[in-house]
This record gives C-alpha cells, sequence and structure tokens, in this order.
C-alpha cells in the first residue's frame, strides 16, 4: 500500500483509537505529553470502560493521567499497570468513545521492508501520521536506566518525543509495535507486539509483569572471540560473566583475558548454544526467549561448550529485581493543545 488515499482510510479508521496523554505537574516538577492506543483485554464485555496501552517512560509513577481522544474527548485515566523492563504500561479508562475501537496486536514480528506508519502526539501535536517501513526486526534496545529492551521492531517512520506509547500499524491498522524512541536520523523503535500481548495483560491483571532472570553477562561469539577460546564454530554467546543470580552454580564465567589481533578478549567462560533447544547465536536471542517463552520459577535445559566438551544443564530461573521508581522526564517541551509548555516523551 502506497497511494494517498489507502493512508488516508487508514487514518481515518484508527486515529479515533489513539489517544494523546497528559500529565499534570506537581509545583516542583513539570508534566509531560505522550501517547497511547486503545487495547481489548476482554472483547466479551459489554462495558465501555477500556484500556489504553502506553509506555512506562510516559506515565512515570503517577497514578492517573488526562486522556485525550481525536474527537476532543476527555477522560482521567488510572494507571493500573507499569513494567519499566519492557518500558510498557496501561491506563483504565472509563466510558471511551464509540468509535474508539481497540487495535489488533500482531501475531508475530514484521518483515523487514514492510510499510508501517507511527500515530500519536509528536512535539504536542495530536493526531498525527509518519509513514514508512519496518527496516529492522528483533532488535534490542539499550535504556538510560543501563539494561536493554529486546524484540524491539526498528522503523524509519520518524517517531518524535511525543510519539512515545502511540502505535505503530502496518497498512491494514494492525499494531506490530508501541513506538519508543528515535535512535538516529531515520531510526526509530517501538516494542514489538508480541512483547506487549504477553506483558500487558498482566498489567491488567495484577498490575505488574514478573520478569525471569540469569544474572548473567555475555558476549557475541565472533571470529575474534572463537580464535581466542578455541572453538571449533562462530556460533553461540560466551558467559563473561555470572552473578548471585540463578545462573552462579550451573555457569562458568570467563577466568582471564588472551589477547587475539589487538585485542583483549575474555575466555575460559562456558559458551552457550541453545536454550530448551532453541538456538542462540546472540545476547538478544538468549534475552528474547526468556522474555516471551519463560516465567519465574520455570526450569531451562541449557547447552553449552565447556573446555571444548559439550553438555546440558538445568537451570531454574529466578524473578528479575524491580527497577527502582523513577519519575519520566520529558527531554523537549512542545505546544500541546491545552495551550501550555509541556515536556514531550
Amino acid at each position: 500500500m502506497t497511494d494517498h488515499d489507502s493512508y488516508e482510510e487508514l487514518y481515518r479508521s484508527t486515529i479515533p483509537s489513539v489517544v494523546s496523554i497528559y500529565l499534570a505537574g506537581d509545583g516542583r516538577t513539570p508534566g509531560g505529553a505522550g501517547s497511547g492506543f486503545v487495547f481489548d483485554v476482554d472483547s466479551t464485555s459489554e462495558e465501555r470502560e477500556g484500556y489504553v496501552v502506553t509506555n512506562h517512560h510516559v506515565v512515570g509513577t503517577n497514578p492517573s493521567v488526562d486522556v485525550r481522544f481525536s474527537d476532543g474527548d476527555w477522560r482521567v485515566g488510572e494507571v493500573v499497570g507499569a513494567d519499566a523492563y519492557t518500558d510498557l504500561a496501561v491506563v483504565r479508562v472509563p466510558d471511551h468513545p464509540e468509535d474508539a475501537a481497540a487495535l489488533p496486536l500482531a501475531a508475530s514480528n514484521p518483515v523487514p521492508g514492510t510499510p508501517v506508519a507511527a500515530l500519536g502526539n509528536p512535539m504536542g501535536l495530536d493526531g498525527s501520521l509518519t509513514t514508512g517501513v519496518v527496516s529492522g526486526a528483533s532488535r534490542s534496545m539499550p535504556t538510560r536506566d543501563g539494561f536493554a529492551i529486546p524484540d524491539t521492531v526498528q522503523t524509519d517512520a520518524p517517531i518524535n518525543p511525543g510519539n512515545s506509547g502511540g502505535p505503530l500499524v502496518t497498512t491494514d491498522g494492525t499494531v506490530v509495535g508501541v513506538n519508543r524512541a528515535r535512535g538516529g536520523d531515520n531510526i526509530g523503535f517501538a516494542v514489538s507486539a508480541e512483547v506487549a500481548a504477553r506483558v500487558v495483560p498482566a498489567l491488567v491483571e495484577d498490575g505488574e509483569y514478573r520478569h525471569s532472570y540469569l544474572k548473567v553477562r555475555t558476549l557475541d561469539v565472533s571470529p575474534t572471540v572463537a580464535e581466542a577460546n578455541g572453538l571449533a564454530e562462530v556460533r553461540g554467546v560466551l558467559v563473561v560473566d555470572v552473578g548471585d543470580g540463578p545462573g552462579r552454580a550451573a555457569l562458568r564465567g570467563a577466568t582471564g583475558t588472551r589477547r587475539v589481533r589487538g585485542r583483549d578478549v575474555p575466555v575460559g567462560g562456558d559458551v552457550v548454544t541453545h536454550i530448551d533447544g532453541e538456538r542462540v547465536d546472540t545476547h538478544e536471542q538468549l534475552m528474547r526467549y526468556l522474555l516471551l517463552e519463560t516465567r519465574p520459577g520455570e526450569t531451562v535445559a541449557v547447552d553449552l561448550v565447556r573446555d571444548g566438551r559439550e553438555r546440558r544443564v538445568d537451570l531454574a530461573l529466578a524473578e528479575r529485581p524491580a527497577v527502582r521508581p523513577r519519575r519520566g522526564r520529558g527531554r523537549r517541551r512542545g505546544r500541546s493543545r491545552r495551550g501550555t509548555d509541556v515536556p514531550i516523551r
């Protein structure tokens, strides 16, 4: 789909489901603005109470937010759950407008080259649409809190401050990602629909999502890493460090370094090649599997290479510690429809 009439149809059919989210200031900290979209948790319910998906960094620690629909109607929404590790949050919105239908989530990651549109409130401009394509899938996106969000969708559709929390949709209106941040010129990132489909229901039900945890630091096996460690194949991830998590008793971290091609390369650690039979070639794949396929308390089978020999170990997964709460702060300000300057996220 590339013609303007089709994009106009996409806009008309989806924009009633896209909202602008505003936070009031507290006298010391200014408010903020972001985006969100209507999500259907219970399709059998006849009540007009619904839910809006957005980013954790948009709502911060606020218990409630102001929600503005495309028709100009306002609601006060209750933040019912948020997860810093995936940067997702859910807002309960009572009696939402009749035409604000829930947008469907894609069942799998989109293929690079898929046409997409980013909808939301960029720079405080409600009801905006930008277009592009999916330029990458299953990316790992670093955060300011020191961890990375796995399984993000990369796009060249412009994503600006204020787009955060809005939907990244295909041409039929299916959500493939929750817009999160701009990574550079013509590069933006969105939390994948697969992650949202797993995390959001738990936020609605429990107010939180419990993440599986290994607490290991790894390095993708490259030709240099393989050479330093005497590996026959360039595959897997090298365990560099094992913290005090569940992997401590079963996994071995690097025992030293070896200089190869002018670089000091960690050596002596286990090389993880599979988890529950799924091949692991990158840290991203390992983190994605833990997020999408496991729960805390479950045991996973890890295939690895140690001292040149293949072996299998069983690991009981722990629960990842909660991120210390922090109030989100916008970096830029924009003119909102409310007529005031607000930080946009």
